[in-house]
C-alpha cells in the first residue's frame, strides 16, 4: 500500500524521496482525480443534452470593468495564506511525521503564508485592473448549464465532505462522543453515502436556483457518479483506509509477507500469536469468536491477494507490525481480509460502462438516474455482506448504515424509473 507519494517512490523506485512527498496523500490525490473525471463527463453530457434542446441557458446580468473589491482581495489573501502556511512549511520540514496530523495542526510557515497570500491577492488585483473600465457597465449574458459544472463540482465537494463526516460520526456514535472535536476535525473517517446524500441535496438546490432541469441534470450525472465512486474506491484501496472486508480464514500471511493458503486452525493461531491486534478486535467485537470472518478459497487462476489481502503500510496503521519496518505506516493485517475495495472498483467500472452505453437509449428524463440508484444500491448491499462495518440492532435484525441506505436507494431508484416512464407517456399523449 502507498499511503502517500513518499511510500510510492520509496517502494517502487527504491529511492529516498524528499520529505515533502509524505504530505501528498494518495487517497486525497486519487479522490481529486475522481472529481476531475466526473466533472469532465458531466460537462460532456450536459452539452449533449443542450444540443438536443433538452436544457436551456439562463440570462444573467454582470458588471464588467469593476476594480477588485476589498472583500475579493481579502478572500484571495486568506486562501493563499492558508495554502502557503502549510505548503511552504512542508518544504522546510524534512522529518517524516504523520501528514494528517500536520495538516490539521497549528504548524506551518508564517512567512510562506504571508508571501503566498500576498501573491494571490496581487494577482487578483492586477487581473481586475487590467479589465477595469473608466465607467463600469452592466452586461447581459446567457449562461448554459455546462458552464456551471465548476460551481457544481465545488459545491458537491464541500457539501459531500461535510455529509461524509456527519454520517460517519452517526455510524460510529460511541467513538464520536468520546472525542467530538477530534472526530469532526479528523481527515479520516468518511461515509460515501453521507457525502452523496448531502451533496445531492446541495446540487439540486443550486440547480433549481439556476433553472436547470433537475431530471436531465441527474441523468447527466449518473455515469459520472458511478465512475467517480470506482476511482474513489481506488484511493481507498491504494491507501488502505479501512474500507476492507472481514477476515478470510482460508489464507494467511507467511514469514515473507506473502499471501498463501491456510488451514482453519491457522486462522485462530494467527490471532493468538498477535495478541496486541487481537485485543483491539476483542474490544471492538466483545469476544474472540465474535470477530467476523469467512473461509473462502478462490479460483487458482487469480492471485491469492484477490481473495485475501494484508494491506501492508495501510494509512490507518491497523494490524500487526511489519518486520524490519521503521517509522509510520508499518502495520499489516494478519489474518488477511477480503479486499472489498478492489471488488467495488471492478464492479462499479463495469456498471459505469453499462450506464454510458444505455444513456442515449433511455429517453425518459430521470430514468437513467433511477437505474444508477438501483445498480449502486444493489452493489453496495451485496458487498456489505463481507465488509467490516458498524451494525444496528433493529427488531432482531442487524443491518449496517450502508445496507439501510442502499435499500432506500434501490426503492427510490425503482420508483424514479417507473415514474419517469409514466410521466413521459403522459406528456406524449
Amino acid at each position: 500500500m502507498y499511503p502517500n507519494l513518499y511510500f510510492f517512490l520509496k517502494e517502487t523506485l527504491g529511492i529516498q524521496p524528499w520529505g515533502f512527498t509524505q504530505y501528498i496523500n494518495s487517497f486525497g490525490f486519487i479522490v481529486a482525480i475522481a472529481f476531475v473525471v466526473a466533472a469532465f463527463l458531466l460537462r460532456a453530457e450536459l452539452k449533449r443534452k443542450e444540443q438536443m434542446g433538452l436544457l436551456l441557458p439562463m440570462e444573467e446580468r454582470i458588471i464588467v470593468g469593476k476594480p477588485a473589491t476589498f472583500s475579493e482581495l481579502a478572500v484571495n489573501f486568506l486562501f493563499g495564506g492558508a495554502v502557503g502556511y502549510k505548503l511552504i512549511g512542508i518544504f522546510f520540514n524534512d522529518q517524516q511525521v504523520n501528514p494528517q496530523a500536520y495538516i490539521f495542526s497549528g504548524e506551518g510557515s508564517i512567512l510562506g503564508g504571508v508571501l503566498l497570500g500576498g501573491l494571490f491577492a496581487g494577482l487578483r488585483y492586477f487581473e481586475k485592473k487590467k479589465q477595469a473600465l473608466a465607467k463600469p457597465k452592466e452586461q447581459t449574458m446567457m449562461v448554459w448549464p455546462h458552464e456551471r459544472v465548476g460551481d457544481i463540482t465545488v459545491y458537491a465537494a464541500l457539501s459531500g465532505f461535510i455529509g461524509a463526516k456527519v454520517f460517519d460520526n452517526l455510524e460510529n456514535w460511541d467513538r464520536f462522543i468520546q472525542d467530538p472535536i477530534g472526530n469532526l476535525l479528523s481527515p479520516s473517517g468518511l461515509t460515501f453515502y453521507g457525502g452523496l446524500i448531502v451533496a445531492s441535496i446541495t446540487v439540486i438546490l443550486f440547480a433549481r436556483g439556476k433553472k436547470i432541469g433537475i431530471r436531465h441534470l441527474i441523468d447527466a450525472a449518473a455515469p459520472a457518479l458511478m465512475i467517480a465512486y470506482a476511482i474513489g474506491r481506488l484511493g481507498c484501496h491504494v491507501s488502505g483506509d479501512g474500507d476492507w472486508g472481514i477476515f478470510n480464514s482460508a489464507y494467511k500471511v507467511n514469514d515473507q509477507n506473502k499471501i498463501v493458503e491456510a488451514a482453519e486452525w491457522e486462522y485462530h493461531q494467527t490471532l493468538m500469536d498477535n495478541q496486541a491486534f487481537t485485543r483491539q478486535l476483542i474490544q471492538e467485537y466483545g469476544h474472540l469468536d465474535s470477530i467476523p470472518h469467512a473461509s473462502f478459497k478462490g479460483v487458482s487462476f487469480l492471485p491469492n491477494w484477490f481473495w485475501a489481502y494484508n494491506y501492508p503500510h495501510n494509512v490507518n496503521e491497523v494490524g500487526t507490525p511489519i518486520s524490519g519496518c521503521e517509522g509510520p505506516y508499518c502495520f499489516q493485517l494478519t489474518p488477511p481480509v477480503f479486499p472489498t475495495t478492489l471488488y467495488e472498483i471492478i464492479a462499479c467500472s463495469f456498471l459505469f460502462l453499462l450506464l454510458w452505453m444505455v444513456r442515449k437509449k433511455i429517453i425518459w428524463p430521470g430514468a437513467l438516474f433511477g437505474g444508477y440508484l438501483v445498480l449502486n444500491g444493489l452493489e453496495r448491499f451485496l458487498i456489505e455482506k463481507i465488509r467490516v462495518n458498524t451494525t444496528y440492532d433493529m427488531w432482531g435484525f442487524h443491518p449496517t448504515q450502508a445496507e439501510l441506505i442502499s435499500c432506500c436507494m434501490m426503492i427510490a431508484g425503482i420508483y424514479l424509473f417507473y415514474n419517469s416512464r409514466k410521466r413521459s407517456f403522459s406528456t406524449s399523449k
